[in-house]
């Protein structure tokens, strides 16, 4: 495997040894020099604005579409004459997709560029939508359900990615909170749109309005540019008429390494590496408790508290409210204390190598001098996780035992906001962690990783929500996620001590920062 590793390396960032350091080489195998305009990372900021945004809007669109079919989950039972667990199969196989979509997205994206994943993808699952919306029958609901959860996820999982490629590490932590936050504002908002649409027009128009967005997020997509660098350098280097390093580099090679590499890395990753599996059983768990919400706060809000599905829809605002807030918090804690660490690290980095950048400057051209990148530990991404943790087992303990006749609803639906809050602050600190410890070459792979666990959870939550409830009652079975939740706490708190000592041992070093 190391030696395929080797190979896959060669393609896309090493020259032949014969072609490398020379004047008439410079700009093909690497950036001409770190004002290189095809560098993304130079791009004007409208353009890396307009990028950050495409990916954005993917992931709402994504998630959005996730949650906004619970809405007509009761009407879907009635009328095909299932159970409501069957009928929230729709809900579960969606998932189920979005979990297996980044296992081959991501690899793509690394081979072949993360443009036309994005831009090949969602017409396929408006495809499946409009099936689902006219569907004869809960089978045929079931089956289109999963592929377009298959063919939506792809934004989910290189969005990560794309981010990296454009924006410095320095300046990345803002905009990846800011993109993370759709990815929560798409299950939040689903149900207050659906639950309005259900109730008015029926099950079927769910899926329209689904078509809707999607529709629009492609149109604002059209200008998409590629952004990952291998492939842009590979570009240049055909448009320059060079030729590749490798012989892997053709397509029956590339196809070869994507087949017994890059395909498999996500799921090796969850496997091989303890900083991807911690966190992706973290986040999994807090997932699979926001969508057991899909399947219980209508069971919940119409048993006790008597609300209709429109009422229902809007509980879900609180989600929205505590995401805004935990991206508030990740700014903060990005400008407040990750950037302070910056600043130290550039200081210090300037500091030592002052010196020896004057004795280069003697015997180096400007393009053949080293650029020099200011590392901060990724584990300095960390604070939000271990800052918003603790909001998620006081979100649910809350509603767990004030979700009953003789309290007002206002305290369970303040609770949510508690427990969206914390959700957000771990999964922003985890993706850009992920992002940051494993570099552009690995990092679409491990977000992918995570993606592919975290919707598995997702998935299965919500089948045996109910049924939970049944038997234990709100304030137990909500309990008991508070439990779980309480014992996942220490894991950023570990990982921010003994982190760098794993990275280490990595078999993904980071090969660019």
């Amino acid at each position: 495997m190391s030696g395929m590793e080797d190979e896959e390396k060669n393609i896309e960032l090493v020259p032949p040894p014969s072609e490398q350091h020379t004047p008439t080489n410079i700009g093909l195998w690497d950036w001409s020099s770190e004002n290189d305009p095809d560098d993304p990372h130079n791009w004007p900021k409208g353009k890396r604005a307009y990028h950050a945004g495409i990916t954005a809007a993917f992931a709402f669109t994504t998630t959005f579409m996730s949650s906004i079919y619970a809405s007509g989950a009761d009407e879907v039972s009635e009328h095909y004459g299932v159970s409501t667990t069957v009928s929230l199969l729709g809900i579960s196989m969606y998932c189920l997709g979005l979990s297996f979509g980044p296992v081959l997205a991501a690899p793509l994206s690394e081979t072949f560029g993360r443009s036309i994943v994005y831009l090949s993808s969602l017409p396929v699952a408006a495809l499946f939508t409009v099936g689902c919306a006219v569907a004869q029958n809960i089978g045929t609901i079931i089956v289109c359900r999963f592929f377009a959860g298959f063919f939506a996820a792809p934004a989910l999982s290189i969005g990560g990615g794309t981010l990296a490629d454009i924006f410095h590490p320095s300046s990345r932590g803002i905009a990846m909170s800011l993109f993370l936050l759709a990815p929560f504002l798409g299950p939040a908002l689903g149900p207050v749109i659906g639950g309005f649409v259900a109730e008015k027009k029926g099950f079927r128009w769910l899926e329209w309005v689904m078509l809707f967005f999607m529709i629009a997020t492609y149109l604002y997509s059209l200008r998409l540019k590629e952004t990952y660098k291998p492939i842009i350098l590979r570009r240049r280097r055909k448009r320059l008429g060079v030729p590749e390093a490798s012989k892997l580099s053709n397509g029956a090679g590339a196809l070869r390494v994507f087949l017994t590499i890059t395909l498999f890395r996500p799921l090796t990753m969850l496997i091989t590496e303890p900083i991807v599996a911690f966190f992706s059983l973290y986040v999994s768990i807090n997932f699979g408790i926001l969508f057991t919400f899909f399947a219980s706060f209508p069971l919940v809000y119409s048993r006790v508290y008597g609300f209709n599905t429109g009422q229902i829809g809007l509980t879900f605002l609180p989600i929205m409210i505590g995401s805004v807030l935990a991206t508030i918090i990740c700014v903060l804690c990005d400008r407040l204390l990750y950037q302070k660490e910056f600043m130290r690290a550039s200081a210090q980095t300037d500091s030592e190598n002052n010196l020896e950048d004057g004795e280069a400057a003697s015997t180096l051209t400007s393009q053949e001098s080293p650029r020099i990148k200011v590392l901060v530990e990724p584990e300095h991404r960390l604070y939000a996780a271990m800052i918003g943790g603790i909001g998620i087992p006081i979100g649910l303990f809350w509603f767990a035992w004030t979700a009953r006749s003789d309290v007002h609803w206002a305290s369970p639906v303040v609770s949510t906001i508690i427990f969206a809050w914390g959700n957000l602050c771990v999964f922003i600190s985890a993706m850009t962690y992920l992002i940051d410890s494993y570099g552009p070459q690995y990092g679409a792979s491990a977000v992918s990783a995570n993606g592919f666990s975290r919707y598995i959870f997702s998935a299965a939550f919500p089948l045996f929500a109910i049924q939970m409830y049944d038997r234990l009652g709100i304030d137990w079975a909500t309990s008991l996620l508070g439990f779980i939740s309480v014992a996942l706490l220490p894991i950023p708190w570990i990982l921010f001590k003994w982190g760098p000592q794993i990275r280490k041992k990595s078999a993904y070093k980071i090969i660019e920062h």
